[in-house]
């Protein structure tokens, strides 16, 4: 058999269209920065500046992206196994409160609180996933309308327990007490003085250490194979042995839980403490935009995530050229409308390369 050629491969694989679909998204924004009256170049020049003009905005950049990486870990893993996880903004939510909770009550030196605060977090994402996938194999109730309602009830269980009288701060306005210092996640502060971002946290290496751990698990392992299985063929692989069911469960839970480690990691190193949601908080389905991006890989995830970190921290920069923050939110989704037609642009050009081999 032939090898592919480089270019045979590069058609085939996701990055190039990837690459399409992000130069495509600032064109459309640059179009609607055109109609607001608003000079794309200055535009995108503050945002470029506000991410690279100083090292310290790079380290911004990465606490930025530490939640979303998690968040778009949690729906690629699902994704990977054929569950659309739409409920990362739920096992979001309940992973920060649950952090927050901890963070408060407990006591503890930080060698052991902030391990309890982490895996209470995880546990909370994993069972709230966990729950929908029990809908879903026992009752066959479709993940996604189970997920979208779960959503909803952890922004209200999230907003109940923050006014609670030993959880809300006195006088903090509607927002719960800080966490105790025995939680926090920061980088001692050489580090953080070293840096110049003052909200630089461990949450990057753990986001970093789980995409690698999440890697391995899917490529290197046979619970990954088996999950694997599951999502490409479910009949095939019941045929083959595999209890689908548990599979199912098994990759909800561990999507659930990065989902819980996103809002836990938020909380500990740059909230403090959790505010009432007035509105979804939108890291889960931030989430889903980094995993598109990264094409439901892991290691892909964690570069999506850092640049979809940069366009946030950039982002929020704008209003200084008078230039509105939400343009980025219109770059994102164009860039996810493009990936998810980039199955046109791919035919497209792998038929123009077989019709070049053709007449050669």
């Amino acid at each position: 058999m032939k090898k592919k050629s480089i270019g045979r491969r590069i058609l085939e694989g996701n990055f190039l269209y990837t690459v399409i679909a992000i130069v495509i998204g600032f064109l459309i924004g640059a179009v609607f920065l055109e109609i607001a009256h608003i000079s794309p170049a200055v535009a995108y020049g503050k945002l470029a500046s506000s991410i690279f003009g100083k090292p310290k905005y790079w380290f911004y950049t990465l606490t930025y992206a530490e939640p979303i990486i998690l968040t778009g870990l949690s729906v690629a893993f699902s994704f990977r196994t054929g569950i659309f996880n739409i409920g990362a903004e739920g096992q979001y939510v309940v992973g920060a409160l649950t952090a927050t909770v901890l963070g408060i009550m407990l006591d503890v030196p930080a060698a052991i609180h902030i391990p309890i605060c982490l895996l209470g977090a995880a546990a909370a994402g994993f069972l709230w996933s966990y729950i929908v996938g029990l809908m879903k194999v026992k009752r066959g109730i479709h993940e996604v309308i189970s997920f979208i309602m779960f959503n909803w009830l952890a922004f209200y269980l999230s907003n109940y327990v923050v006014n609670l009288k030993v959880i809300h701060k006195e006088g903090g306005g509607e927002a719960s007490k800080d966490i105790l210092p025995s939680a926090s996640i920061l980088f001692p502060q050489s580090v953080r003085t070293a840096t110049g971002c003052t909200a630089f946290n461990w949450g990057i290496v753990l986001a970093i250490g789980l995409a690698i751990l999440l890697w391995v698990i899917i490529e290197r392992t046979t619970l990954g194979y088996r999950l694997k299985a599951v999502g490409f063929n479910r009949s095939a692989a019941k045929a083959a042995g595999i209890n689908a069911d548990r599979s199912v469960l098994q990759a909800l839970g561990i999507s659930g839980a990065m989902a819980g480690l996103g809002g836990a990691v938020q909380i500990l190193g740059m909230g403090g403490r959790l505010a009432q949601y007035a509105t979804q908080e939108g890291f889960g389905f931030e989430g889903i935009t980094v995993a598109l991006i990264g094409a439901s890989s892991p290691i892909g995830c964690i570069i999506s995530g850092i640049f979809y970190g940069a366009m946030k921290y950039g982002g929020s920069k704008l209003t200084m050229v008078k230039a509105p923050a939400e343009i980025v939110d219109i770059i994102m989704g164009c860039v996810i409308i493009v990936i998810g037609i980039s199955q046109v642009f791919k035919r497209l050009f792998l038929g123009l390369a077989s019709k070049k081999r053709a007449a050669a």
